[in-house]
């Protein structure tokens, strides 16, 4: 009982206790100074000229009038709320609480007749205006000199920004970083093309001009960071205005997107890193799922590499199209493992399967397929990365090629309609091993169409951009440790496509499929890698070659200057999508391929020691660099 006690009392709050004595004895004294000043206000500050008639009532009445205030007050919350945060509601509370007060002071004089004379009406209007402002003043001037105080000690380590667009969305992030207590940032001022903002104001910043005066003014205003703020803008806009912004070595930040406004979510926290996708420069693939996914509709589907980048991203979108049953097949228990749990938590009317196995291991992937009877196959387990299979080709060849082979194999034994295999550019005039393993991926494809009822089809595309092994992470990670940045080559160029907009190509490319075609998507125009990382340091708010260097590391083992997409001898033909294209199937002598994959089996099981030259028999557009010696 006496820790008890004890306890209680070291637990009361004597600063409280403090800070709401001072505003009780405040607020008395300024009800006093209310009640008098009415007066004196009603007769120009001529004490004399006051009636005693109407001096003695209120004189009287004080004393109730207090303690009735006070009670008010408290039913107000003004003793309880805490005013270095006051907002909307404590002003609303403050007001009302002054308007009762009033009302009890007029009731309160003429109900007990205190006076033969009845007080002026302009007494209680003027009774109300000073209280309310003499207890706003103690409340808020509080908030004031408390954000002063943080706002001068933030001054010292302050941030020069520069916003870019004065529309709605510009306007919320001045006024959260103006208004805010903790910000360390300092507006500096204002662009925007419309000529008729130029010399207005927007929480007191200057609209300095258009896009022309972004250079000028960034050294003008000593500028750290520059926010873009145009949600609405297009593509090709924001490139623009990036390439503008890239040269003042400011680092950039943007929002979203325009459904950020829509929903009202602008804020200071929505803005993002000026990522390098931002600089492709092209508007996002759009692809109408709803009208073409409706094939996988009540149907079980599986997709191997279900984990991995363009996998999950296939069960992410298969998911919104109510299959019957969504096979995940990986050997890699960890990707599989967080793609089961966000498509459960996102999709929990969802019949989802997710095992664990190899496509290497034919009565796994037998057994998968006698289990489930997938109906449609979306193959995109694979070896991808091109150095790592460069030193591994027999693995490459295990997993990719006889994967690929057992995988087309048990789909075409158990009834499979549609079997699409992601392939890729480098299995166009390959020069690695991992674009030549795809290629023969490929020409199985094709040969496995010829002979069995289920549609085969290869889906071919570039790099995509923040998959695993992308080239893009490499370089945040570089920048983000201090460089350098390494760049293979100052001259290679490659295709780039965003992770959902191919997927939805491939989705697209399945509804397409008759069997035997090499879907080609179009990735827009090649970019150079080297202008991507000067592009990304630039962004980050460095200097190349200054703050991080570039060090070009020469190509590596199996890498070219260029991707294809593909073949000559292919030819190009055009579907309904003008960004998804057909390549004629190239005719082979399927006898002697057979005799060469079961040659090429054997050879990678006994772990050749260079299996290239096999590989060229079967690839004859397969070109590679003889190992030096000690490689």
């Amino acid at each position: 009982m006496r820790e008890e006690k004890k306890k209680k009392k070291s637990s009361f709050n004597y600063q409280l206790f403090y800070r709401r004595t001072c505003l009780i004895v405040y607020d008395i004294i300024s009800v006093v100074a209310s009640s008098y000043l009415a007066l004196l206000i009603r007769y120009d500050f001529e004490l004399d000229a006051v009636p005693e008639e109407f001096l003695l009532p209120i004189r009287q009445f004080l004393w109730i009038n207090l303690l009735l205030t006070l009670i008010i007050f408290y039913f107000f919350r003004l003793y309880h709320s805490l005013w270095a945060f006051a907002g909307e509601t404590e002003l609303q509370n403050l007001v009302m609480a002054c308007l009762c007060s009033s009302v009890v002071t007029g009731v309160g004089i003429n109900f007990f007749k205190l006076s033969s004379q009845a007080v002026p009406d302009s007494y209680y209007f003027l009774y109300f205006f000073i209280l309310l402002m003499l207890l706003f003043a103690s409340r808020f001037s509080y908030r004031f000199l408390r954000s002063r105080k943080h706002k001068l000690q933030n001054r010292k380590n302050s941030i020069s920004v520069m916003i870019i667009g004065a529309g709605e969305a510009g306007n919320t992030i001045i006024k959260e970083i103006v208004t805010s207590n903790y910000s360390t940032m300092v507006i500096r001022c204002i662009i925007d093309d419309d000529r008729n903002k130029w010399g207005q104001f927007i929480q007191g910043i200057k609209v300095v001009g258009g896009r022309e005066k972004i250079i000028e003014s960034a050294d003008l205003y000593d500028i750290d960071e520059i926010f873009l703020a145009i949600p609405s803008a297009s593509p090709l806009q924001i490139r623009e205005i990036l390439e503008i912004c890239k040269e003042t070595n400011c680092k950039l930040r943007s929002l979203p997107g325009l459904y950020q406004l829509v929903n009202g979510e602008v804020n200071v926290s929505k803005l993002r890193d000026v990522e390098v996708e931002d600089l492709l420069g092209r508007e996002p693939i759009r692809v109408d799922l709803d009208s073409i996914l409706g094939y996988v509709q009540n149907e079980v589907v599986l997709v191997t590499g279900g984990g991995g980048s363009i996998g999950s991203e296939l069960c992410r979108q298969i998911a919104t199209h109510k299959p019957a049953r969504l096979i995940i097949f990986d050997i890699y228990e960890n990707n599989a493992y967080d793609i089961q749990q966000e498509l459960k938590e996102k999709f929990p009317e969802l019949k989802l399967t997710v095992l664990i196995g190899s496509v290497r291991n034919t009565n796994r992937i037998n057994s998968v397929f006698e289990t489930w009877k997938p109906a449609i196959v979306y193959h995109a387990a694979a070896h991808k990365h091109v150095p790592l299979m460069e030193d591994s080709p027999n693995e490459a060849i295990k997993n990719n090629v006889f994967g690929t082979w057992k995988t087309a194999m048990a789909a075409a034994e158990n009834g499979t309609k549609k079997f699409v295999m992601i392939s890729t550019d480098k299995a166009v005039n390959p020069t690695n091993i991992m674009g030549a393993s795809k290629r023969i991926c490929e020409m199985i494809i094709q040969t496995f169409n010829r002979h069995y009822d289920t549609e085969f089809v290869a889906v071919r595309f570039g790099n995509v951009l923040g998959s695993n092994g992308s080239v893009i992470p490499l370089f945040k990670k570089q920048i983000a440790a201090g460089g350098p940045v390494t760049v293979t080559h100052p001259d290679i160029i490659r295709y780039f496509m965003t992770i959902p907009e191919a997927v939805s190509l491939v989705l697209q490319a399945g509804a397409y499929a008759r069997g035997g075609e090499i879907f080609v998507l179009d990735m827009g125009e090649p970019v150079k890698i080297l202008d991507l990382a000067k592009n990304l340091i630039r962004l980050s708010g460095y200097k190349v070659d200054e703050d991080i260097k570039i060090v070009f590391t020469g190509l590596r083992p199996g890498e070219k200057l260029y991707e294809e997409l593909l073949m000559e001898e292919e030819g190009m033909q055009d579907t309904e999508n003008r960004l998804i294209h057909i390549g004629r199937p190239i005719e082979l002598d399927e006898r002697q391929f057979f005799v060469q994959l079961k040659k090429l089996e054997e050879e990678s099981k006994s772990e050749c020691r260079d299996i290239r030259p096999l590989i060229r028999e079967i690839v004859p557009t397969y070109h590679y660099r003889e190992k030096e010696e000690g490689q």
